[in-house]
């Protein structure tokens, strides 16, 4: 898909330009909060009470593109094309690789998490805010960025402080990590939650089908449903912990929600402004070991100072009585080593250990969700808790397994005591022991394993659909199929294993070898049959029975794991004949 975009955008390349003072102008004008009217855009309302903004982001809490939409109808005018530059219609523009990569990663969504309701424009806006839709959709046919977009080090100056987590693999930066790619993603929040957008085997944050995909997996995380504004402020959000960020994603969402189109790629607007600028962010210093990569465009870092006028040489101070000025003689003697700035320990660089925090016993049938969910403390060595500490969960060994957002890996940064809490885990079908490692992201400590156990599905309760009489004649076959609805505390029991057993008698409940039985597939009497399942609605409909000539009352037998258990009584019986009334005597 992408490809064919690639082919048929370059032929229809547009060359209309717009002046870009007008966009200036026009942003500039939007002040928040006020529309083109002057009221309170639906998007510019306040943002729920109960949203929740947590410690950890995708992005690390990196910088990103202020610019707000212009006042100008997102709708094109027929009379005007998309052109590289301008407002309105043009700023609706979306490269047409990155807008196709945002609709793919919501109809996979719609499939594989219906519940979310991830609209494809929650994606455009957050696209726009961190990359300005991929540096203006410069990307290749596949949908790989021509160059690495790459956010400022995060090492503390002026930014969150993040100490490198993937040993410069995505970021190129061995000592602090780099939010990386179109859609921004820290090295450690995509080691869990990049995805293969495009199929070809790679999860590949430069990648926009790939990191589209990832963000949108990302939101709907939680459970979150993202028709309900409080679940929607909570996940963008988590995407980058500011509420200013919260309110710019919103105005985007609802001007892409009016109306967009497809621009050919590489020809999408860019943005000028950043949350950085004027904030007194010193421009990312040069760490030595480190080097930004060959071919990257630096993500939504500082900008650097503008080369000014040298000052002019002034006059040497007087002093009050006339006079010149004696200059002072150094306090530090001549020869001293300068004693080089120390970095204060960072909350993470402070934890010595993991602590259990209360985490009960971890049970759930197969196909379940756990009811408990893991608690772990970071600590000092003397056992003090520690804030603001990023714990990534881990789900290890052979088990389909998974936390609830599908993933099983998860980044948890502690709260005020300390604790981290896990997402709640989703037991897969593979029973069994699962193990799940907590350990601090960016500090070498020992893990702290968790055991959960998965258990086959179970009912504790079964019953007949039906009533009818379940009678046949000797060597015939039984009108009615004996269907069951199996249940667990009340509620359906789907995917339970069960058997059915024509047995001796109540006492003996070993198989018999005469009376009503089912057929193999080659036609041969069975009267035990294993390896069935209830459906989806807990129900289990039997093969068809038949009858031998033995006449007589037989029992079959349902079971299923957890010891539900059912006795159906069959009938086999000649049918009756009746007897002619005997002739009348004739008179004498």
């Amino acid at each position: 898909m992408a490809a064919q975009f690639g082919r048929r955008l370059r032929k229809g390349a547009a060359t209309t330009a717009v002046a870009a003072v007008a966009v200036a102008a026009l942003s500039a004008s939007q002040a928040p909060g006020v529309n083109d009217h002057g009221r309170q855009a639906a998007a510019d309302a306040t943002p729920s009470p109960e949203a929740s903004a947590s410690d950890g982001s995708a992005t690390g809490n990196s910088p990103y593109y202020t610019d707000l939409p212009p006042l100008k109808s997102p709708n094109p005018s027929p009379s005007t094309g998309p052109a590289p530059g301008g407002a309105g219609a043009t700023e609706a523009g979306i490269p047409a690789t990155v807008l196709d990569a945002y609709k793919k990663a919501e109809a996979t969504l719609r499939e594989a998490k219906p519940g979310c309701n991830l609209p494809w424009q929650l994606l455009a806006a957050i696209g726009r805010v961190e990359s300005g839709q991929a540096r203006g959709g410069r990307v290749d046919a596949d949908g790989t960025t021509i160059k690495k977009i790459l956010g400022p080090q995060l090492d503390g100056n002026g930014f969150a402080l993040i100490k490198d987590t993937d040993d410069g693999a995505y970021d190129g930066n061995s000592s602090y990590d780099q939010a990386v790619g179109p859609m921004q993603f820290i090295p450690s929040t995509w080691a869990w939650a990049g995805r293969d957008g495009n199929g070809d085997g790679k999860k590949d944050p430069n990648n926009i089908y790939d990191a589209a995909l990832a963000a949108g997996h990302y939101l709907c995380r939680n459970d979150w449903d993202l028709s309900r504004q409080s679940e929607l402020d909570r996940a963008i959000l988590s995407y980058n912990n500011s509420r200013d960020y919260l309110n710019l994603v919103m105005r985007w969402l609802d001007y892409y929600r009016k109306g967009t189109h497809e621009v050919p790629d590489g020809t999408g607007t860019l943005p000028d402004n950043r949350s950085d600028d004027g904030a007194g962010a010193s421009p990312t210093p040069t760490v030595p070991g480190t080097t930004t990569p060959a071919g990257s465009t630096p993500g939504p870092g500082p900008k650097p100072d503008k080369p000014g006028k040298p000052d002019k040489p002034g006059k040497p101070d007087k002093p009050a009585g006339g006079g010149t000025t004696t200059p002072k003689p150094p306090t530090t003697p001549p020869g001293t080593p300068s004693t080089p700035p120390t970095t204060p320990p960072t909350p993470t660089d402070t934890v010595d250990h993991l602590e259990d925090a209360g985490t009960a016993k971890l049970t759930a049938m197969a196909g379940d969700t756990f009811g408990r969910r893991i608690s772990t403390r970071a600590e000092t060595e003397a056992g003090k808790s520690v804030a603001k500490v990023r714990v990534r969960f881990t789900i290890v060994g052979d088990t389909d397994t998974t936390f609830t957002g599908g993933e099983d890996v998860a980044t948890v940064a502690t709260n005020s005591s300390g604790v981290a809490v896990a997402p709640a885990l989703r037991a897969g079908e593979k029973t069994g022991t699962v193990t799940v490692r907590a350990t601090v992201v960016g500090r070498a400590v020992p893990g702290l394993d968790y055991k959960a156990t998965v258990t086959e599905r179970a009912a504790d309760t079964l019953a007949r659909t039906g009533d009818a009489a379940l009678t046949c004649a000797p060597g015939g076959t039984f009108a009615n199929q004996v269907e069951v609805k199996a249940t667990y505390k009340g509620a359906v029991a789907d995917g339970v294993a069960a058997t059915a057993t024509l047995i001796k008698s109540a006492a003996d409940p070993a198989a018999a070898d005469k009376g009503p039985y089912f057929k193999s597939a080659d036609g041969k009497p069975v009267r035990a049959l294993t390896g069935l399942k209830t459906d989806a609605k807990g129900l289990l409909k039997l093969p068809e029975l038949y009858a031998d000539d033995t006449t007589g009352t037989f029992l079959l037998r349902v079971t299923t794991a957890g010891g539900a258990t059912l006795t159906v009584e069959l009938t086999v019986a000649a049918a009756e004949t009746s007897t002619p009334a005997p002739s009348a005597s004739p008179s004498a």
